[in-house]
């Protein structure tokens, strides 16, 4: 029998107070996958997310890392392990490239171990990594927003984790950037061999970048799996409300949603060019 998933949960129920958003959730994140939640808004796919991360605490059930319990785990133990990249985070105001990468290192220091060369090795191999080594005495406010996050995947990578959580990385970037920090993640997971779980709201740019899918309705998982397996015109209308057409992207075999003509409100079809 194979051994567990290293980042698994079972049973989850999930509420902000009273308010419940999912309940028994059974969820598994294959190793060294590219896992990918989509869904529709306010489905629970973020609320997922910050379980798996200890972000919340679940009302039942338990997540698991490397067999352990994450509610159980020290913090610092914890983040040497898995690396969490939330929603629009923010930096302090007048600090450097360099230094914001350096804090990935953080989890890593003790009393008596504080900054040493490994330390300083690894900071500049996570800016390499992520290309931002030239930009290493520039301020962070004063980047584009794709560089930006850039930045922020450079210091979790600083923290060695092998396992890291993305909580929408390209919100609010353009489609050129999108596709740049995507194209980052896909080489972090190829190359590297790292474990990424994102929430994603492009479900193309998901079946384009995944290697696995965890597709969610109204707080329950409607389908996972691969996306070429899973992604059908049914489960798309099912999760997204949305009648479509899928065919074969052409440029990386991977399945492209092709949404269906709208009614205009006459009732006529709207012609392609209108």
């Amino acid at each position: 029998m194979n051994p567990p998933a290293r980042l698994h949960a079972d049973d989850l129920t999930l509420a902000y107070d009273e308010r419940i958003i999912s309940t028994a959730l059974d969820v598994v994140i294959p190793d060294r996958s590219f896992t990918v939640i989509v869904g529709a808004n306010g489905c629970g796919k973020s609320t997922l997310l910050r379980a798996l991360s200890r972000m919340i605490r679940p009302a039942r059930g338990t997540a698991y890392l490397d067999g352990r319990d994450i509610t159980r785990m020290p913090a610092k133990q914890l983040a040497r392990q898995l690396g969490l990249l939330p929603q629009s985070p923010t930096a302090p105001d007048g600090i450097t490239v360099a230094d914001l990468v350096a804090r990935g290192r953080y989890p890593h220091q003790r009393l008596l171990r504080q900054w040493s060369r490994d330390d300083e090795r690894i900071v500049t191999e996570s800016m390499t990594a992520t290309g931002v080594l030239e930009l290493a005495d520039r301020y962070v406010d004063e980047l584009s927003g794709g560089q930006r996050q850039r930045v922020w995947v450079a210091m979790a990578l600083a923290q060695q984790t092998g396992i890291l959580l993305l909580d929408e990385p390209i919100t609010f970037l353009d489609i050129a950037h999108q596709m740049d920090v995507l194209d980052l993640c896909a080489e972090l997971h190829e190359q590297q061999g790292y474990t990424l779980v994102a929430v994603l709201h492009d479900l193309n740019h998901a079946c384009r970048y995944a290697t696995h899918l965890i597709a969610m309705r109204d707080g329950a998982i409607a389908a996972q799996g691969p996306p070429a397996e899973i992604v059908t015109a049914a489960l798309v209308e099912d999760v997204f409300g949305l009648p479509c057409e899928i065919i074969t992207d052409p440029q990386s075999g991977t399945p492209l949603i092709v949404p269906m003509h709208r009614a205009s409100p006459t009732g006529r079809r709207r012609s392609a060019g209108s």
